[in-house]
Parts: structure tokens; sequence; C-alpha cells
């Protein structure tokens, strides 16, 4: 699909429901979901260093959609800073809801989005299809702990990258962990791996020797996947090759939330030193591309890709890994 197609259509529901979109009770915003956990003092357990420095960030083959903003190309300098090796697994999840007891807003909800050949549940569970991306199923009982559904288990998936959670959740975690969410700039450094204008985290090639590098989608989007890749939903944090940097699954899997607002125009007046995004915004910035990802709908696991949603909203692959500063 063209950036042209994509304005007039808004595609953007392949890659994670807006609230609004998949659930048809509105949203309610739950309120312990809401309460910020006492923050740990600053701890880089499980993360690597990153040196920073100066990199061109955006998309250097102009591909990206119009609507996203993936330009222009602009230098940025980073700081050194740190970031997580892998996405934040639903073990890693569970120890901080045990030790904080917080909610998730899909539970405080009581349902969330799932994709439609992955559903795990009772047929009543099953409340009604978004309107506009309608492989994008209403799940009751859908959530961090259960996936798929309530028939379902995060427990068989320790490994896995904890999904169902929104930007709020993902910042009451980073909170407790003594990290942070990453700026959209350092996640699309990290995500380069010392690379320069490369397309992917490894280079230009999708697939080098007929290897995949990354969870996406391979077939018919969204009828059926011939599962090259070997997953149709989320694959082990550790899964494939870590990038340059040592960093896993930065391309494809699960979306990852960052910290800054979004918006299609920022590059065109993004400061060159450390960008935190906009002051303001309505939608959060998400990166990395998911398992649902394809070159017919959503090409958005370029590491130049950017996407955006709601901060209260979660589906089946939209997840977050954390950051920390060099110096606490």
């Amino acid at each position: 699909m063209s950036a042209s197609q994509e304005q007039v259509t808004g595609h953007r529901s392949c890659c994670a429901p807006q609230e609004s979109l998949s659930l048809s009770s509105p949203p309610t915003a739950g309120l312990r979901a809401l309460v910020r956990p006492r923050p740990r003092e600053r701890d880089v357990s499980g993360q690597v260093p990153l040196p920073g420095g100066r990199f061109a960030m955006g998309d250097a083959f102009d591909e990206g959609y119009a609507a996203d903003g993936e330009g222009p190309v602009h230098e940025v300098h980073l700081r050194p800073f740190h970031l997580d090796a892998t996405t934040v697994t639903n073990a890693q999840f569970a120890a901080f809801v045990r030790d904080t007891d917080h909610v998730t807003e899909a539970e405080t909800l009581g349902l969330s989005a799932v994709f439609h050949l992955a559903v795990a549940a009772d047929p009543r569970d099953v409340l009604h299809r978004v309107e506009e991306a309608p492989w994008w199923l209403a799940v009751r009982g859908a959530d961090w702990r259960h996936p798929d559904g309530r028939l379902s288990s995060a427990t068989t998936r320790p490994n896995h990258p904890v999904v169902h959670v929104s930007w709020t959740d993902a910042a009451a975690y980073a909170r407790w962990a003594g990290k942070r969410l990453p700026t959209e700039a350092e996640w699309e450094y990290a995500a380069r791996g010392g690379l320069a204008a490369r397309r992917y985290a490894w280079g230009d090639e999708l697939a080098p020797r007929g290897s995949w590098r990354c969870n996406i989608w391979q077939g018919d989007f969204p009828r059926s996947n011939s599962l090259e890749d070997g997953w149709l939903t989320t694959a082990p944090v550790k899964s494939y090759r870590p990038n340059g940097y040592g960093l896993w699954n930065m391309t494809g899997n699960v979306w990852e939330w960052c910290s800054d607002w979004f918006s299609p125009t920022y590059y065109r007046t993004s400061p060159v030193a450390d960008p935190e995004g906009p002051r303001h915004g309505e939608q959060r910035v998400m990166r990395g591309g998911s398992f649902l990802c394809h070159e017919s709908y959503c090409n958005r696991y370029r590491v130049a890709a950017r996407s955006s949603n709601t901060p209260e909203s979660a589906s089946a692959n939209l997840g977050f890994r954390c950051a920390n500063d060099v110096d606490g």
C-alpha cells in the first residue's frame, strides 16, 4: 500500500488497534493502573550500555507512510545510555505485579484486542470485530495473563514479551524497575545497531540467504500465515540474532512503547541534541513493528518506521523495553 493510499484509508489498525476501535464499551482507564509505584533506585541489570553519538534518523529510502512522518532524515546527537537487551517478558512483568498489585488497564476494562487466528476463548467472550480491521477481535478476559483469551496463559510463555500493556502500564513498570521508557531517538539509534542508512537492524535485505531475522507475517495477510519464521504470534525474546549492539528483536515480534508524544511533523523541528518528542499530544510513539507486519499492508518493520497509539490502548502485539541514563 502506498503512502497516499494509507492517508485515504487510515490503515493503522493492523499495528495495534486503538482502545476506542477495539472495544465496544467506553474506556474507563483503571484507577489502580494509574497509581505510580514507588520508584526503585536506578538499576541497569539486563541492560546494554550504548555509546551514544551522532546518527542520521529517519527514512533514507523514502519507503515510509506519509502520515507517519518518517522524514526528513536529520542528524541527531545522543548522550550515552542503557537499553534493555530484550523486551520485558511475562515473567518479569509478573514479578512487578506480585510486588505492587498493579492492575493493567486491559484488566480493569475487562477485555482487549486479539488477532482472529490466535483467539483461545469461549465463543461468548468474543464480543465483536474491529470495524476498520476485522482481523482484530475484542475478547473479554484477554489481558497480559491471558494473551489470546481466557483459555490461554502467560505462564506457558515466561520468556515471551508481555503484551496487552498500555503506555501507562509500561511507564509504571519502568518506574518500579528503576528504569524509564526510551525516547524515540534512543530507540532508533539502538535498533540500527551501529549500521548507518540501512533498512533493517541487520542490513538492507529482509531475509539474507533465505534466513529470517525477525518475527513478522509471511503469507496472505490476514488470512493465512505460512509460518516461515516459526511463529504465528509472539516469539521468545531471544529469538533470531541480536543486532550489532547485542539487542534482541528490535524488529518485529511486538511493538514497543517509547516515551515520546507522537507528531507526524516533529522531525521538521526536532532539536539535534537528545530530542524527547513534542511537549504534548494525544498519542504515544510505538516502534519496531510486530508479528502482524507485512509488506502488503504494514511495512513498519524497518528501523526508521514509526507508528503511534493512545496511551490507554493495549493489544496482543504491543509491549515495551526500558532504558536508563548512564549517570543516573
